[in-house]
């Protein structure tokens, strides 16, 4: 099993760290999904989320995207895995799970850290939650 600590790294490097190692048969967990950022313009990346968030209705069939931090991660990872739905994609995507903060069990463990952003431009993902009082 694998521990990924989020604190500081960009979702798609980390993204795309855990679809591999998931595919190759690992077990992935990664913590302080709240914190992990987004790189880019964060006008730019607050209204992206708006709009796929709007998407929902009974006109409009459009993808659901979640409000919560853990699941915009894995949802993100979801997208780099070769057919979610069914076979190894989806074997993958059982070994990945998320979670805001450090739970009990795993607080005394190693973590493995990724390289941090020298980015200037980022957000984090917390900043397009609910629970931040976000829409």
């Amino acid at each position: 099993m694998k521990l990924i600590d989020g604190r500081g790294a960009v979702l798609g490097r980390l993204g795309v760290f855990a679809a591999k190692e998931a595919l190759r048969g690992e077990e992935i967990t990664i913590l302080n999904c709240d914190q992990i950022i987004i790189t880019g313009n964060k006008k730019s990346i607050e209204e992206d989320f708006k709009i796929k968030r709007g998407r929902t209705g009974s006109t409009m069939q459009g993808p659901r995207h979640h409000a919560t931090s853990e699941k915009i991660v894995k949802r993100a990872i979801r997208g780099m895995l070769p057919n979610y739905r069914e076979g190894r994609g989806k074997m993958a995507l059982q070994r990945i799970k998320c979670f805001v903060g450090v739970p009990k069990e795993y607080e005394e463990k190693k973590l493995i850290s990724l390289p941090k952003s020298k980015k200037i431009k980022f957000a984090e993902v917390r900043e397009f939650t609910k629970q931040n009082g976000r829409n």
